[in-house]
């Protein structure tokens, strides 16, 4: 099993959209269960520490279809970094 914890903040005091290096899109987890993108877990109204609710990982989408990881926060598609292997097949 892999630990993933969560990266730096960067220098605006935010966690990062995308992984360094390489520039892969992120995901963070909350200790309740749920997928954010990063602008909804740098968003003080969607992650709530009072309520027991705090950040705990991060990692990249790697791939997959777009609408299989979805942000619970805003109810946007993660992007993956390497898209839909299953498209590709289909184009080729």
């Amino acid at each position: 099993m892999t630990t993933h914890h969560l990266p730096e903040k960067t220098s605006d005091g935010k966690y990062p959209a995308y992984a360094w290096p390489g520039g892969y899109p992120m995901y963070y987890l909350t200790s309740k269960g749920a997928v954010l993108c990063p602008t909804c877990a740098n968003d003080p109204d969607t992650v709530d520490p009072a309520g027991g609710e705090t950040l705990v990982a991060a990692d990249v989408y790697w791939e997959g279809p777009l609408r299989s990881f979805v942000c619970e926060g805003c109810d946007r598609a993660i992007e993956s970094a390497y898209g839909d292997p299953e498209e590709e097949d289909a184009d080729a």
